[in-house]
């Protein structure tokens, strides 16, 4: 397996902590790992090495700060853009910010981290990973109180696809897998009391080894990667 640069937004808890753990164990790899928790990062990954913990926030003025990040790196890999942010309340209570915020994170900071990132990502061919959720998978079931979280992972999917069509003649590849339920903070928040099939140290697993390998066989697909529903 040949040195690669992987960048993980959203590494400090779950599946994303998890990706950096098991991305790092390969001493060829140089992992920068990217969340608002840059505290927790340092104490997850103190001893690996390879890894980066760098403060990224995708809240606001996304774009400058991937840009502030990505300059000095002569090229990048792989980028897994993981974070995410859960709203789950009823219709009608989701207000303005709850439906801002959770598009703002889930959508439109990816598009802007990813815009930061197309420069600088290696022209021998590179891969970018969008995680969603099969809450926004087209024809999968469907829960109350997700309306504001589900609809823009649904809206990862479609930029997806629209970012693959644009770039199809680029060597970048980028695909998006719909996540089933993996045992993490997240999955508790949305459904307290469920205990999912698999840890997120085992969807980790099938997320890094699809980083690393499959944009030799997809571009501008949506995978659906679930053993349950949710």
């Amino acid at each position: 397996m040949s040195k690669k640069t992987i960048v993980v937004v959203g590494a400090s808890r779950g599946i994303g902590n998890a990706l950096v753990q098991l991305l790092a164990s390969n001493q060829e790899h140089h992992v920068i790992a990217l969340s608002r928790d840059v505290e927790k990062m340092k104490t997850a990954f103190q001893h690996l090495t390879n890894v980066v913990p760098m403060a990224f926030d995708l809240s606001s003025n996304v774009r400058s700060q991937a840009e502030g990040i990505f300059w000095n790196l002569d090229k990048i890999d792989v980028l897994i853009n993981n974070a995410g942010l859960l709203v789950n309340k009823p219709f009608t209570e989701l207000s303005h910010a709850d439906l801002s915020s959770c598009y703002q994170v889930n959508v439109v900071g990816v598009m802007e981290t990813v815009q930061a990132a197309v420069s600088k990502m290696n022209p021998a061919g590179s891969h970018i990973v969008n995680i969603s959720s099969m809450g926004g998978f087209q024809g999968s079931v469907k829960f109350a109180g997700l309306s504001a979280y589900s609809t823009s992972k649904a809206a990862l999917c479609s930029f997806t696809e629209l970012f693959s069509e644009e770039y199809k003649d680029s060597t970048i590849k980028m695909n998006c897998l719909c996540l089933g339920a993996a045992q993490t903070e997240m999955l508790e928040e949305a459904f307290p009391g469920y205990e999912a099939p698999v840890s997120a140290e085992k969807m980790a697993e099938y997320i890094a080894d699809f980083a690393l390998n499959g944009n030799q066989w997809f571009n501008g697909k949506i995978l659906p990667v679930s053993l349950s529903t949710p």
